[in-house]
């Protein structure tokens, strides 16, 4: 029996909404080896629920700390573990053992974000660029959540693509019951939910909606998202621009996004970057038609279930978009298409492949 040591302290936020379905997954493929969680106190409840037999560690160091590259390390090293999986790129990049790490993506590499002190940004910014090729390099296998990815991946560090396995992720249909937003209604909307960072690409979506306002003066769009310094910024534009029918949520729950993805005339996916495009499934999965930008890995990712713009052209992104808006038969072939799509991802089979990844590198000498 071979001891697995997974760092799960990425586990309840939304970059470690992947972590924590690997685990719940795993959990469920009854592996042979004995496997140990490192996590925070405040999320052992959740990970004791889904993965009872996983044994649990509480950790204290911090993501991207000198704790983490010194007292982290000594602590997994005290685990004697046989694999150490890291679901991020975050690790301490001195340790020694087999490692398997999953990198989401190099959209942190490639964009900055205007709310933070650009000098320190762009120090962090470097330092985060040693940290991709060090971990690339040293780890025994790189997992990756689309082709896309692996290809940028191999690009940019020059491992062998025989070291990269792709696992493509996938989405959850919300259980809850839907619930109306309060002031949207039986209103006509484009949405968009997630972060407001700049590879997103809120402030070409918001242009192309201010277009497309002009002809349509009962539209809305509809961003959702916890409000920060970004959302802010895009709140600041639009009040300077004078954009009407823009509304900014702010946080909403499970009901309220299910209410949304359905009534939804056209959901928008303007992004510039990603490495999987989990809302754009969520929003097929739950029945909205999808605009979606080209680039990255979007194409793969949402295959033929989506109308696609080009995201650095505010003039393709209105038409692509109003195109979707105003012709009711694409919309139903682009809801039906989305189901059919959603459907081919599955987070099962993400977990049996990352166990056989565990398997091939184990068995490596």
């Amino acid at each position: 029996m071979s001891r697995i040591v997974i760092d799960a302290r990425e586990s309840g936020t939304s970059t470690g909404r992947y972590l924590d379905k690997l685990v719940e997954y795993l959990h469920q493929l009854k592996p042979k080896h004995e496997i140990t969680l490192l996590a925070k106190p405040h999320r052992f409840e959740y990970l004791r629920g889904v993965a009872p037999s996983f044994k649990l560690v509480e950790t204290p160091f911090k993501e991207f700390s000198f704790g983490e590259q010194l007292g982290f390390k000594k602590q997994i090293e005290s685990l004697q573990p046989d694999l150490v999986h890291f679901p991020m790129v975050q690790q301490p990049v001195w340790y020694r053992g087999k490692v398997v790490t999953t990198m989401q993506d190099l959209t942190t590499i490639r964009f900055r974000n205007p709310t933070k002190n650009p000098v320190v940004f762009w120090v962090k910014q470097q330092v985060y660029k040693w940290v991709n090729q060090r971990v690339a390099h040293k780890s025994s296998h790189i997992i990756t959540p689309s082709q896309f990815v692996k290809d940028d991946v191999v690009a940019y560090t020059h491992i062998k693509p025989s070291k990269v396995t792709v696992t493509l992720e996938c989405a959850d249909f919300i259980k809850d019951k839907p619930e109306p937003v309060p002031g949207i209604g039986d209103k006509r909307f484009i949405m968009y939910t997630g972060r407001p960072t700049p590879h997103k690409n809120l402030g070409r979506l918001i242009d192309a909606f201010a277009a497309l306002h002009k002809s349509r003066p009962d539209l809305y769009l509809v961003l959702v998202g916890k409000k920060d310094a970004n959302y802010a910024l895009h709140e600041a534009n639009v009040q300077a621009k004078g954009i009407p029918n823009v509304i900014f949520t702010g946080f909403v729950s499970d009901g309220q996004l299910k209410w949304l993805f359905e009534h939804c005339t056209a959901y928008a996916m303007p992004s510039l970057s990603e490495g999987f495009s989990l809302t754009g499934v969520e929003a097929m999965m739950h029945g909205a038609p999808v605009a979606s930008s080209n680039a990255t890995c979007l194409p793969e990712v949402h295959g033929d279930a989506a109308h696609y713009f080009d995201p650095l052209d505010v003039v393709d992104m209105t038409v692509k978009i109003g195109e979707v808006v105003d012709n009711p038969d694409l919309r139903k072939e682009l809801i039906a298409k989305g189901k059919k799509q959603a459907a081919t991802y599955s987070w099962k089979r993400m977990a049996e492949q990352t166990l056989q990844v565990y398997e091939k590198v184990l068995q490596h000498k």
